[in-house]
This record gives C-alpha cells, sequence and structure tokens, in this order.
C-alpha cells in the first residue's frame, strides 16, 4: 500500500510541475497598398443615362458594368432587382425601368 502511495505521489507531482509550452511565432504583419482603377467615369448616354448613374454608380463602376456580356432583357430585369431586393440597392421604383432600358440598349442580346 505505501508502495502504491508512492507511485501515486510521484505521478502526481509529475503532472503538477509545470512544463514550458511549445509556442509559435506569431507571422509577421505586413500592410499591403493597391492602386484601383479610377471610378470617375460615367456611363456614356447623356440624359438616358441618369436614371443608371444617379443609382448605380455608389456601388459599380461604369466599366464594370458594361464589361458585362449581352444579355436579354429579362436577364437585365432580374439582375436589376436582384440588386434591389438582395443588395438592398436604394435604387428610386420610378427609375427601375429606365435603367432596365439602358442595360438592355447598350449591352442587351441582340
Amino acid at each position: 500500500m505505501r508502495k502504491q502511495m508512492l507511485v501515486i505521489g510521484c505521478l502526481s507531482a509529475g503532472l503538477l510541475t509545470s512544463v514550458p509550452a511549445v509556442t509559435q511565432q506569431l507571422p509577421a504583419i505586413k500592410s499591403t497598398s493597391v492602386d484601383l482603377p479610377s471610378g470617375d467615369n460615367l456611363f456614356p448616354g447623356g440624359a438616358k443615362a441618369d436614371a443608371i448613374n444617379n443609382n448605380c454608380l455608389a456601388c459599380h463602376s461604369a466599366d464594370m458594368a458594361l464589361n458585362q456580356p449581352a444579355l436579354p432583357k429579362a436577364t437585365w430585369d432580374a439582375e436589376v432587382h436582384k440588386m434591389i431586393n438582395v443588395y438592398k440597392a436604394p435604387i428610386d421604383d420610378a427609375d427601375v425601368p429606365a435603367i432596365i432600358d439602358y442595360l438592355v440598349s447598350t449591352r442587351g442580346k441582340k
């Protein structure tokens, strides 16, 4: 019995002894700068582009939208409504038809 107590005592002392923990070096954080293209371009078309310029440039560059593939009117309609309903784009309901018409006239499937 005494031998068992001695073994348990030694094991307990070994478990309770502090040991240095293995640590990893923290990664170095480096700053990165990115040059983005200017987004000052407006959608071309004068007054015909007013609705899209007034509503869509807050989130998109004109170049980004104008480089999309040619899509049918139903797809442009769905895309504009997705921006409103899913992404909560603050587009005035009165401007929606003009935006869709602009997109169809410039990037519509012919």
